[in-house]
């Protein structure tokens, strides 16, 4: 009888993870583009040509950096394909990557979350082309533009029907107590606490206020226009400009003030103890408990599941009043750096010294159906549905003279997709839009209908939402949606609706072509809502953008912002974001190298150097009396 016990038990465990390679597999990275292919059979030679009737395709691999790799599948009739981003580096991990994304593009609200993909030891980002793995031939990995030829070793490949889960498989803790990457040894990491004091007092000895010419809202002295008492804008010989609420010229230049604050950079711990060398202190709680969401295990901010590390150093640094010491140095910081944005009046510091902000007020579809962020427009729900949330969202806005709008979206991912939307529409439950749609198809199904159709059903969007918006907050200026990567130009008209269209630009070094694409549809003026260049290292991946070191994200910051700021629609531009992000990634899986600061709260000094330069030249290049900086940086843009 065990005899037979362990016999089913051992089948069933063959059945679900197959048979492991025999051979450990090794590649460097390098040059322009870095492709490796294997057969089936070199890999493992148990391995099925058809992964229909599976789930997991399961590895065993060490990267020698957090730089993020394609791994490809290759079908008789095509490639499948993802990016991976192993955390940290320098150790083995086990990575279970589901089979579905392969096979499949996934649904949700925004570009991040239909891309973005958390799991314990890596993650991954969902990029296509998709289909089935009925006839799989080879497995290949490929890395573009390579930085330090670095190296991937596979010793084991297998697939799976249940997950075996994902983990670091050896050198835990892999985080040590200031939230740095421990197998990382570059001459940036802290060793000691006292270190960073030390670094902490010769930073804040070195502030000095620069001089930008700000006046109290961040706009710039000797300028003049009508002042209405809130934020405006206006075309003044043929460039536009935000008009602040005292009349002068405004650009504005910001670095995520949205996720600068303590909480910045949140990791998920839970079933990950053994990752960390130490946690924060259960006993610790934030001092203004409303802002961080309450409670949580010491500066968490999201229940017992997660910390911030970069929260805990600013315990080391300012002890108990850290919040408050913190939004001080903030002010401080952008007061030196020459940013003229911050990020609302979040607590007393920023009420005494309130500076300039943007508000997102996200979604609005409430208990709706959505798919691909293409809301139930036509339940007659939905006017009631925005117009209550507009009125709660915008009482405490209105009379705000700080405030210089508000988005009211985020990167929508239906663009360019619209075909699948509608199918997801038509399989879905039903709803009003799916009536309409329906009634719509009768009169013909094709492509071009199918993206009338969804045409037609963001603009209703569009509407709604900004009528209600106008009728709680007629002093500030609609900021319009934030849209992803570029979007089909009939997406881009719809920027003629608001009073500002705003994109989240990463693509290139010099956004000025598509800025002047942007203004040609729209006759709009144009905000740049995120962008940002990050180079591997520290344990941390390469952002959207990606640059070979620290020096020239420095030097891609100025290209790309005094670029920008030539073009005449140009009124701002938002950083994304102020700290970086944690080796063991946010909640959405992103672990970038993205701050201005990095865990500890130490800046990146090449970037803050050449920002300085840039801000004090930023009103001249927009007004046209100096040109944009001439140098690029070194390597071609790698957009992920």
């Amino acid at each position: 009888m065990m005899f037979r016990f362990v016999s089913i038990l051992w089948i069933a465990l063959f059945s679900a993870i197959g048979v492991a390679s025999a051979e450990t597999q090794r590649v460097v990275f390098e040059g322009t583009v870095a492709d490796h292919k294997w057969s089936l059979k070199s890999l493992n030679p148990e391995l099925p040509f058809d992964w229909s009737s599976y789930e997991y395709l399961v590895l065993e691999f060490k990267a020698s950096s957090p730089q993020r790799f394609f791994l490809r599948v290759y079908n008789v009739d095509g490639m499948r394909s993802m990016w991976i981003h192993p955390l940290g580096g320098g150790v083995w991990i086990r990575a279970a990557v589901p089979l579905r994304y392969f096979r499949r593009p996934e649904d949700g609200n925004g570009l991040n979350s239909v891309s973005n993909r958390a799991q314990h030891s890596y993650w991954l980002s969902l990029r296509g082309p998709f289909g089935p793995l009925d006839a799989v031939e080879s497995i290949g990995v490929t890395m573009e533009y390579p930085i330090g030829k670095p190296t991937l070793e596979i010793r084991s490949v297998r697939l799976s029907k249940e997950d075996p889960g994902s983990e670091v498989l050896d050198g835990k803790p892999v985080v040590d107590e200031f939230g740095q990457w421990i197998p990382d040894q570059s001459p940036r990491k802290v060793k000691n606490l006292e270190q960073l004091k030390k670094e902490w007092a010769e930073e804040e000895k070195a502030l000095r206020p620069g001089d930008f010419n700000y006046c109290s809202y961040g706009g710039y002295l000797g300028t003049q226009a009508k002042a209405t008492g809130f934020f405006r804008v206006e075309q003044v010989d043929g460039k536009w400009w935000f008009i602040d609420p005292d009349g002068h010229f405004f650009l504005s230049v910001g670095a995520g003030a949205s996720g600068m604050g303590p909480g910045a950079g949140r990791t998920v711990v839970e079933g990950r103890e053994s990752y960390y060398a130490a946690l924060p202190p259960a006993n610790v709680r934030p001092s203004t408990p409303a802002r961080s969401g309450g409670g949580g295990r010491g500066f968490g901010f999201l229940g017992g599941a997660s910390v911030s590390f970069y929260s805990w150093n600013l315990f080391r640094r300012f002890d108990e009043d850290w919040e408050t010491k913190w939004a001080e140095l903030a002010i401080r910081r952008m007061e030196a750096w020459g940013f003229n944005m911050g990020p609302g009046r979040v607590n007393k510091v920023w009420e005494a010294k309130p500076k300039p902000y943007l508000m997102m007020l996200g979604q609005w579809q409430g208990t709706l159906t959505s798919f691909l962020s293409l809301t139930d427009v036509y339940s007659p729900d939905f006017p009631r549905i925005v117009d209550e949330a507009a009125a709660t969202r915008m009482a405490a806005l209105k009379n705000d003279p700080y405030l210089v709008g508000y988005f009211i979206g985020n990167e929508p991912a239906w663009p360019g997709r619209e075909s699948e939307c509608v199918d997801r529409i038509l399989a879905g439950p039903d709803t009003a839009t799916q009536c309409e749609l329906k009634a719509f198809l009768r009169e013909g199904d094709n492509p071009e209908r199918r993206k009338t159709f969804v045409m037609q059903a963001f603009e209703r969007y569009i509407q709604v939402v900004n009528a209600a918006a106008r009728k709680y907050d007629p002093n500030h200026l609609n900021l319009g949606i934030r849209f992803g990567r570029v979007p089909p130009d009939d997406v881009i008209r719809m920027g003629r609706f608001f009073d500002v269209t705003s994109h989240n630009i990463y693509y290139r070094y010099d956004p000025s072509p598509l800025l002047q694409k942007i203004y040609k549809l729209t006759g709009r003026p144009i905000l740049i809502g995120e962008y940002h260049f990050c180079t591997p290292g520290y344990g941390l991946a390469a952002g959207l953008t990606q640059v070979r070191n620290q020096e020239e994200r420095g030097v891609a910051y100025r290209y790309y912002l005094e670029h920008a700021a030539a073009v005449p629609a140009f009124v701002g531009a938002d950083w994304f974001q102020f700290v970086d992000q944690s080796v063991t990634a946010m909640s959405n899986g992103e672990n970038y190298n993205l701050g201005f600061v990095d865990v500890t709260d130490r800046q990146y000094r090449e970037l803050v150097e050449a920002s300085k330069l840039t801000h004090k030249r930023l009103p001249a290049v927009h007004a046209g009396k100096e040109p944009p900086v001439a140098r690029e940086p070194l390597d071609p843009p790698f957009f992920r």
